[in-house]
């Protein structure tokens, strides 16, 4: 906020319309920027929601950011995530990657039925396939040429929760109707609030800061024998906040006058 007479510089639009934050919006050549907001951001020691364009960039050049490197390089990307989750020992139900040359590979190692997801840059519930014959496999793989693949667990309802600076903002249950097996809100799923499992926030807490994700909206599902991190959503949905009246922008708005967002900010 040097060279900002006292403001911070932001490019995604999450804080945009915040008086204490000029929100500049992300665009995809630097030299797109006029030369003053270039020199707002490279003279800035702290940059808001730099977004996965600018996040390493930034970063290189020893700039605090927030949210953090990792939050905005492991967004929009499934495959990327599940690694970490395997790697950092997060559970996470049964995941294998597909690529082209090897997807006659996947009903050797898969009985029917399975989900194929579309592994990168897919939200909302689209991109999400619950495969139960040759057929619907064949039409998800003339989608991708890389297929994504995880273990299909039974289930009315799992668990999206919201956290930031690794603290839990809201938990919340998405249900599924009965026209379709997802329970994404943006395809029918309901809210349910109350009767949210200590276990499942405690997952959540240790699995944002395991992977150092420091904005995020975590999916937990249960089977018959514990909780699961099905994967991390970073442009999550506010309708569940609203309903709570809660209003992500002013509160991170007064986290940020506080400092209290930037407590994690490198």
């Amino acid at each position: 906020m040097d060279k900002a007479n006292g403001r911070y510089v932001a490019l995604g639009g999450r804080l945009a319309g915040v008086p204490e934050v000029i929100t500049l919006g992300v665009r995809p050549n630097f030299l797109d920027y006029t030369e003053e907001e270039r020199e707002l951001i490279t003279g800035s020691r702290i940059v808001l929601y730099p977004s996965d364009n600018y996040a390493e960039f930034l970063a290189t050049m020893g700039k605090a950011i927030f949210p953090s490197l990792e939050t905005c390089l492991y967004a929009d990307d499934k495959i990327k995530q599940t690694t970490l989750f395997n790697m950092l020992g997060i559970p996470h139900l049964r995941t294998r990657v597909y690529y082209h040359l090897h997807h006659g590979e996947i009903l050797k190692e898969w009985d029917y039925p399975f989900i194929a997801k579309l592994p990168r840059a897919s939200a909302q519930g689209r991109g999400v396939f619950r495969i139960e014959n040759e057929d619907q496999l064949e039409r998800y793989l003339s989608l991708t040429h890389i297929a994504y693949i995880q273990e299909y667990v039974p289930h009315e309802r799992d668990l999206r929760v919201v956290l930031i600076n690794y603290q839990v903002l809201l938990a919340y249950w998405r249900e599924r109707n009965a026209d379709t097996f997802k329970t994404n809100v943006f395809q029918g799923g309901m809210i349910r609030f109350g009767n949210i499992p200590t276990k499942a926030l405690t997952l959540a807490r240790e699995a944002a800061r395991k992977c150092h994700f420091n904005d995020v909206g975590l999916d937990l599902i249960r089977d018959d024998r514990k909780w699961y991190v099905l994967e991390a959503n970073m442009k999550y949905g506010r309708k569940a906040l609203r309903m709570k009246g809660l209003n992500l922008k002013e509160i991170l708005r007064q986290k940020l006058l506080s400092h209290e967002l930037l407590s994690t900010a490198g």
